[in-house]
């Protein structure tokens, strides 16, 4: 009899719509939009990290999404008490621990389950009384994995980064391999086993072929192709705007024959 076969789910991570937004202090685009778009596309969940510097989430977009979508909403923050404290009142269907510096450009690596443990369980802890998911973001170290079970989470997400980075061929499959052998693992123990980080239409397919991954969330590729692959689009309605309203605002003859002129808005 074979195994059966787990379902793969696609989180999408909109941080990056925000980046931009962030960069020119706007209110657009709007990550909420984003995610409204990726959940009718067929996402099966949408992620946001609300960072401790707020440099592209903020608390709003949190609320937002949590109140809009009809799809589970996954909360990154830190195991900082206070980001614990924030993420708990907005009670997230899941909520992943990610590790934060404030110097770093993304998330550089894994938890460290094994040196902050006791701050982890109690996060955890706090997480799963209002209702939450949690899942842990760490290497694939099976060293790490009696400590990650004893937290008490329910997940956890393979950081990927170093897979996608692999220098060559060799070193790829060699992390491959350990991403394999961990998740097998962490399945065999009870855990939920989710993949992110790094993760590209180029490099996922190995990745998604591991049995015991149910979930892989994906953010910064999905936003670098929209922004090509949906600017196309985005030129043309510009241009198609331009023209339509140059040639429907024909400047009508004034009874003295100049000009009647009007910019008011259409």
């Amino acid at each position: 009899m074979q195994d059966q076969i787990l379902p793969l789910r696609l989180g999408v991570n909109v941080d990056h719509v925000a980046t931009i937004r962030q960069a020119r202090g706007t209110n657009y685009p709007s990550p909420l939009t984003a995610a409204l778009i990726s959940q009718a596309a067929g996402a099966d969940s949408v992620t946001v990290h609300l960072r401790e510097d707020r440099r592209h989430i903020q608390e709003h977009d949190v609320m937002d999404l949590r109140s809009s979508l009809s799809i589970p909403l996954n909360l990154e923050v830190s195991a900082a008490e206070e980001m614990v404290a924030l993420a708990c009142g907005y009670r997230p269907q899941a909520c992943c621990l990610v590790p934060e510096r404030r110097e770093e450009l993304t998330t550089e690596g894994g938890l460290d389950v094994l040196g902050q443990q006791e701050r982890i369980t109690a996060a955890v802890k706090a997480l799963s009384q209002v209702g939450t998911q949690v899942s842990l973001f760490v290497e694939p170290d099976l060293a790490i994995l009696d400590a990650v079970r004893a937290t008490g989470a329910h997940a956890v997400e393979i950081h990927t980064g170093r897979y996608a980075d692999a220098e060559n061929a060799t070193e790829r499959a060699r992390i491959l391999e350990s991403i394999g052998t961990f998740a097998m693992q962490a399945h065999a123990v009870g855990l939920k086993v989710h993949a992110g980080h790094g993760l590209t239409v180029e490099n996922t397919g190995p990745i998604a072929r591991i049995p015991e991954i149910q979930e892989l969330n994906i953010g910064h590729a999905l936003i670098a192709d929209a922004i090509l692959m949906g600017l196309a689009a985005s030129v043309a309605r510009m241009k198609n705007l331009m023209v339509h309203t140059r040639l429907s605002s024909a400047n009508p003859v004034s009874a003295n024959g100049g000009s009647a002129r009007s910019y008011s808005a259409i």
